[in-house]
């Protein structure tokens, strides 16, 4: 089962880090902001992009 994960729009500075790191995961929305769209079976990889995001907007949806 893929790891679900949540964007605190809030927190989002739209970088575009995980857009473009995880195209199938994320994508922007017309603010600007970022926003799941999809599920990534590599929890390593999706670990690695919300470790990577500048201001810790990626949260992990529980």
């Amino acid at each position: 089962m893929a790891k679900k994960v949540k964007v605190n729009v809030d927190a989002c500075i739209g970088c575009g880090l995980c857009v473009s790191t995880a195209p199938e995961v994320f994508a922007f929305t017309d603010d600007g902001k970022s926003e799941v769209i999809g599920d990534l079976e590599d929890e390593s990889r999706l670990d690695e992009v919300v470790a990577a995001c500048p201001v810790g907007a990626i949260e992990e949806d529980i």
